[in-house]
């Protein structure tokens, strides 16, 4: 009986077990899309998450569900905005819960949030993203059950939250609250009517209201013990302590939340006055270890808020800071801060938001003998803030390291006195009617030298002398150097207290006088997100990460400054009695009317560099005059790339410039982006040939023409470039009585494709081709010319030439050949025409003088044809005169044919040795 007994119960088991193992993975499913249908048919907005996990072993008697990647996101009217998102939610419950329909309750015991993002909004028309509650369509006089048949309902003993990111942005107010890694959980049993719950809380909280910081991720701890009565809605603080970075806290109060408000009163204090409670109030980064920190005297903090809230009121609240000559020192540091006094109220009476205000009654403090004073009355801090503040005292700069630990790499030295009042309204300031602001008083700054690793050199400032008008900040004096630039100078800030509490630019006029200004001295690196892999970019690697650093133009200043510098350095650039005005605004910086001495020669220009865009561009108008062409072109990458073989050139150079184009992140023009023209006339006669390859190569293949010996005279060429190409319009170099005609185009990377074409005398073309025009022996082939076209590939440091010259000289040899031919073929007619008048001449003389003209012409035809076609015999005719006449034909027919034959045979020899 008793094996059966342990049978059955071993069965039984087997059975749960199996039970346990196998439900989850009929279960999942359901109770993914029971959640999702719980919430979805509550709330205006949509849940979802990638999976949802069952497990019912390892919670047993309970059952754990784990939802991944969750996401909560609203509708209208924010629409598409995430409200709430988690790596990973879980919900612990009872077993009995998976088996529940569409429609009941689910009974929550535990919860576990970790990676959780709450991100609330309030727009200007004060719509809540957080208020997602759907409208009950049901009856309003619904019974506790009836409602209770909604959603979840909550046994919750304990929940958790990792890693969790709030946002609180309230734009009808303008204000934000930002929680940063915070760390949360709570135990207590939430399903009875009064409990108490049991808080352990760690963040980092900046609050931004109306753009005014008051914490920036300040350092936040808070245990609490929270009563909870859910009858009433009320929330009492039992024990509580707080840190506000190392500040300790204690306070008590309770909140009751109401239909329409909530009651709210709240008191805390610091637990002890010590002195060390105010270094605790600085955040821990500035303040460093404060355990062993001498100090003296009393500090304390204490507040109260009480009253309602709702659309219209906030609680009233006093808060008051107090400490009465106290003083600390550090126990690594020589000086010490004394005399410390510090009286200050934050008051609202009223329970308006705008009635607000700031009461510093005193803030003093002494390092040495220097003392340092000020007191100040803000009121309306929530509206139209007024300020009405004072300013005064004397300080020994450096003091301030030797008793303060101040941040890394900080570094100053000078003498500080100021005596200033100020008094204001931020409506004016906002509306740029500083006529109604009042601020007057001195500030002089002596001997100051400022360090830090944002600046690449140290700043001293010699003599610094500010008046604070109504209006305007008056630099009078201004007399300082960093790294090898001095300057010099005055001038007027419009705006001093809009840069100060309303973000505007400064606004200026300037004069700047300088005997050496290097731009590198100013040249301030920002940190940007990397570029994609394959991209261009300077980089620097630190510490194992890649980080990119881009020059920018400071986005607060508008600013114009007159300048006059006798030198100005600009990477290998020197520019000599520099004057001009720039104008900085909107991250851009103008030039205008820029004079310069460079290269032993005038230089003006004008144009802009805009550092706002993604990528920094620049324009540029430049006009050169007679500056030296070797060192312009050996200096100015920008020139070695437009016109490389300019580089082998002596002597002189004027030049207009119009380019525009991309610049680096270290402001050097992009070659590949360029656009522009460039007229230049050159003034030289000296080429040095040994710096040209291009040279060497044509000298080559062109052997009739010493490139030393070019005509350089009134020189002129246009230039064009545009994505990387360079593109030469067509000019004349001279070389004797030779031509040459260039154009073409090259890249930046010097790829070379251009075209010399010349008209090449054939004088110089030989000693064969002399040897035939002087056997032609002719005046006019003095001037035959024959056209030459050299063209040039490849690059610069190795070109490649190739010419037509083998073709010309062959096709003009021909052309000689074929002269000389026909001149001998006239030639030879000639003499034929001689010998005949020769023959008729003897023929006249030796006949009757009577004899008829018709005879004398008979007698021409038959020699004529006799020596062109033989002679016809006539016997029946022959006399004495006919027997004459015979004679003197065969002696003329024979020295034609001898006379022509010689002609003829020249000519076949001629033709079979191919000349």
């Amino acid at each position: 009986m008793q094996k059966k007994i342990l049978r059955i119960i071993g069965v039984v088991i087997v059975l749960v077990l199996a039970i346990l193992i196998a439900a989850p993975f009929f279960l999942e499913a359901k109770i993914g899309d029971l959640i999702k249908n719980n919430v979805n048919n509550n709330v205006n907005a949509t849940l979802d998450f990638s999976e949802a996990d069952l497990s019912l072993i390892g919670s047993f008697p309970n059952a754990e569900v784990s939802l991944k990647e969750v996401s909560l996101v609203n509708k209208a009217p924010f629409e598409g905005d995430t409200l709430f998102a988690s790596k990973e939610l879980s919900l612990k419950m009872g077993i009995g819960e998976l088996f529940k329909g569409a429609g009941e309750p689910i009974g929550i015991k535990s919860l576990i949030v970790d990676g959780a993002l709450l991100q609330m909004t309030i727009d200007k028309e004060e719509n809540a993203s957080f208020d997602i509650a759907k409208e009950s369509e049901t009856p309003a006089a619904t019974t506790s059950e009836d409602t209770a048949t909604d959603g979840f309902s909550f046994d919750m003993q304990s929940y958790e939250i990792t890693n969790a990111r709030i946002i609180y942005d309230d734009r009808s107010t303008g204000m934000k609250l930002v929680v940063e890694e915070m760390q949360h959980k709570g135990t207590g049993d939430l399903s009875l009517s009064n409990s108490e719950l049991q808080t352990q809380t760690n963040a980092l909280v900046s609050f931004e209201m109306d753009s005014t910081n008051y914490l920036d991720r300040n350092k936040v701890q808070l245990d609490a013990l929270i009563g909870i009565d859910l009858n009433e809605s009320k929330y009492s603080f039992l024990k509580n302590e707080a840190y506000v970075n190392q500040l300790p806290l204690v306070f008590d109060g309770l909140v009751k939340v109401n239909e329409t408000n909530q009651e709210i009163d709240i008191s805390f204090k610091t637990p002890s006055s010590d002195f060390r409670n105010f270094l605790a109030v600085i955040p821990e980064t500035y303040s460093k270890n404060i355990e062993n920190v001498k100090t003296t005297g009393n500090f304390e903090l204490q507040g109260k808020f009480a009253g309602i809230v709702d659309e219209e009121h906030i609680p009233k609240f006093n808060i008051k800071i107090n400490s009465e000559n106290a003083s600390f020192k550090y126990p690594d540091l020589p000086k010490s801060v004394r005399n410390v006094f510090i009286d200050t109220e934050i008051n609202n009476t009223t329970g308006i938001v705008e009635d607000t205000y700031v009461d510093v009654e005193k803030l003093s403090f002494m390092i040495d003998e220097d003392v340092f004073n000020m007191n100040a009355k803000i009121t309306e801090l929530m509206g139209n803030m007024k300020v009405n503040a004072h300013v005064d005292g004397k300080m020994n700069l450096a003091n301030i390291e030797k008793a303060y630990p101040v941040p890394p790499g900080l570094n100053l030295k000078g003498l500080l006195t100021a005596d200033i009042t100020t008094a204001f309204d931020m409506n004016s300031i906002e509306k740029e009617q500083y006529a109604n602001t009042k601020t007057n008083g001195t500030l002089n700054l002596n001997d100051f030298e400022y360090k830090s690793e944002d600046i690449p050199n140290p700043v001293k400032l010699k003599t610094t002398n500010v008046t604070f008008n109504p209006q305007t900040v008056t630099l009078n004096k201004l007399n300082g150097s960093t790294g090898k630039t001095d300057f010099n100078a005055t001038g007027t800030i419009n705006n001093f207290l809009g840069f100060l509490f309303n973000d505007e630019n400064v606004e200026g006029n300037f004069d700047l006088n300088s005997n050496v200004f290097s731009l590198d001295d100013f040249m301030v690196a920002e940190e940007v997100s990397p570029k994609n892999e394959g991209e261009s970019g300077s980089s620097e690697k630190t510490g194992g990460r890649v980080t990119e650093e881009r020059i920018k133009i400071p986005a607060f200043l508008d600013a114009t400054i007159n300048a006059n510098a006798g030198t100005v350095l600009y990477d290998n650039l020197t520019l000599k009695d520099v004057k001009g005005t720039l104008k900085i605004k909107d991250e851009k910086a103008t030039l205008s009317n820029m004079t310069s001495s460079i290269f032993d020669g005038k230089m003006a220009f004008n144009g802009e560099v805009s550092t706002k865009g993604e990528t920094s561009t620049f324009a540029m108008n430049l006009g050169m005059d007679k500056l030296e062409i070797g060192e312009t072109f050996q200096s100015l990458e920008l020139f070695k790339s437009l016109a490389p073989i300019a580089n082998i050139l002596k002597g002189k150079l004027d030049s207009d410039i119009q380019l525009s184009g991309n610049l680096t992140d270290d402001l050097l023009p992009d070659l590949l982006t360029l656009s522009g023209n460039v007229l230049a006339n050159i003034m030289t006669r000296e080429i040095n040939s040994e710096e040209a390859p291009l040279l060497t190569a044509l000298d080559g293949k062109l052997d009739f023409i010493d490139l030393q010996k070019l005509n350089l005279d009134d020189l002129k060429t246009k230039l064009s470039f545009e994505n990387g190409l360079v593109t030469v319009k067509p000019f004349t170099l001279k070389y004797k009585d030779i031509a040459i005609n260039v154009d073409g185009s090259h890249s930046f990377d010097e790829k070379l494709n251009y075209k010399a074409t010349m008209e090449v005398p054939a004088k110089y073309l030989g000693t064969e081709i002399n040897k035939l025009i002087a056997q032609i022996d002719d005046n006019s082939l003095e001037n035959l010319t024959i056209p030459v076209v050299a063209n040039i590939g490849g690059n610069y440091s190795s070109p490649n030439v190739s010419t037509d010259l083998t073709a010309g000289v062959k096709s003009l040899t021909n052309q000689l050949v074929e002269i000389q031919k026909q001149k001998l073929v006239n030639k030879g007619k000639d003499k034929a025409k001689d010998l005949i008048g020769d023959v008729l001449n003897k023929n006249k003389s030796t006949t009757d003088s009577t004899k008829t003209n018709n005879d004398t012409k008979e007698d021409v035809k038959q020699v004529i044809g006799g020596i062109l076609g033989g002679t016809k015999k006539d016997t029946a005719k022959t006399t004495e005169t006919d027997t004459v006449k015979k004679s003197g034909e065969e002696v003329v027919k024979e020295k034609a044919k001898s006379i022509l034959g010689g002609l003829l045979n020249k000519k076949k020899s001629e033709e079979g040795s191919g000349n």
